[in-house]
C-alpha cells in the first residue's frame, strides 16, 4: 500500500509527528511519499539517515496511490484538492491545526487512522466542488474549488454591486463588500462567518452568502447546484478579487464570471464513528450549554 503525505511543515506539524507518522506507517507496512517541501523536516527528523520518495506536483500522483494523507488543518487539507484534482484518490485528514471541520481527527488518533486506511475500514464521503467559467483564463488548469467561490471588493474600494443571475434569470442585486457561492463543505467556513446557514454534506446545493450587505432585507439563500450562478459587477474601482478557495486573481469588471457544479467529485476519508453531526457538536460546542446538564 503506497500513500502520499502533504503537509504545509512550520510551526504546526513538528519532527516528532512525522516520526510518529512513520512509525505508524512501518508498523502497517504502508509506503509513504513525501511532500518534496518537507525535505528540511524528514533530514531533522531521521537525521538524513533514511531516504524518502517525494512528489512535489499534480503530475506526480497517479493510480498507483491508495490515498493521502493531511498534516495540519482545514487550510492543508484545501491544499490537497489541487494535488488530486479529478484522480479519485481519497484524502485523510489529521488536524494538526485548530478548529478542524474538514481534518477532523486529532493526532491522538493517528494510529487508529492508519489501521483503518490499510483495513479499509472507513467511510469515503463524496464532496461536491464548484467550478468557475470566465471570459478569460483564471485559475490556471485549478478553475475549481471544495469550500467556495468569492466576489470581493480591493482593499481600499467603496462596496460593489454584484448583478447575480440563475441560468440567466435575474436574482437580486448585492450591494456589499463581495459574495460568497460556497458548497456545503464550505458552508461551515467563511459562509459561516457571514451568517450563512450551515448546510449538510449531501445536500445537493450551493449557498449564497452576501458579505457586510448595505441591504437589511438581504440574507443568504440556498439554490440547488444544477444551477449556473453568473455575475455582473460593478463600482467605482476597476478591478475586483475573485477567489476559489485561498487562491485569488484579481479581476477586472468586463470580466464574465459564472459557477456551476463540478464534474467530479473529492473523496474525503472519516472514520465510521466520526459523522457530521459529532463534528459539528465538537466544533461548534452545541449542546454543551450548562442548562442542558
Amino acid at each position: 500500500m503506497k500513500v502520499a503525505i502533504y503537509s504545509r511543515g512550520g510551526q504546526t506539524v513538528h519532527s516528532a509527528d512525522l516520526l510518529n507518522l512513520k512509525e505508524a506507517l512501518d508498523k502497517e507496512n504502508i509506503t509513504p511519499i513525501f511532500y518534496k517541501d518537507l525535505n528540511d523536516q524528514l533530514a531533522e527528523a531521521f537525521a538524513s539517515k533514511v531516504h524518502f520518495d517525494t512528489f512535489g506536483h499534480a503530475k506526480d500522483l497517479d493510480d498507483s496511490f491508495d490515498a493521502m494523507i493531511s498534516l495540519g488543518g482545514d487550510g492543508t487539507l484545501l491544499d490537497t484538492v489541487c494535488l488530486v484534482k479529478d484522480k479519485k484518490i481519497p484524502v485523510l485528514g489529521i488536524n494538526y491545526g485548530r478548529l478542524g471541520f474538514l481534518a477532523s481527527l486529532g493526532k491522538d488518533k493517528l494510529y487508529e487512522a492508519v489501521q483503518a486506511l490499510k483495513l479499509r475500514s472507513y467511510v469515503l464521503d463524496k464532496r461536491g466542488l464548484v467550478h468557475l467559467d470566465a471570459s478569460i483564463p483564471l485559475f490556471g488548469d485549478e478553475p475549481f474549488a471544495l469550500n467556495e467561490f468569492t466576489i470581493h471588493k480591493r482593499e481600499f474600494s467603496p462596496m460593489i454591486k454584484i448583478h447575480t443571475y440563475l441560468n440567466g434569470e435575474f436574482l437580486n442585486t448585492f450591494w456589499s463588500d463581495g459574495l460568497i457561492v460556497s458548497t456545503p463543505t464550505g458552508s461551515t467556513g467563511y459562509s459561516l462567518s457571514c451568517n450563512g446557514p450551515v448546510v449538510f454534506p449531501e445536500s445537493e446545493s450551493f449557498v449564497i452568502t452576501p458579505i457586510a450587505p448595505h441591504n437589511l432585507n438581504i440574507r443568504p439563500i440556498v439554490v440547488p447546484n444544477n444551477n449556473v450562478i453568473s455575475f455582473e459587477v460593478e463600482g467605482r474601482a476597476e478591478d475586483f478579487i475573485c477567489t476559489l478557495d485561498s487562491r485569488k486573481e484579481v479581476v477586472t469588471k468586463d470580466v464574465q464570471l459564472a459557477i456551476r457544479k463540478e464534474n467530479f467529485c473529492f473523496n474525503l476519508i472519516r472514520l465510521n464513528e466520526n459523522n457530521f453531526l459529532r463534528t459539528l457538536r465538537e466544533k461548534l460546542t452545541w449542546g454543551f450549554d450548562t442548562r442542558n446538564r
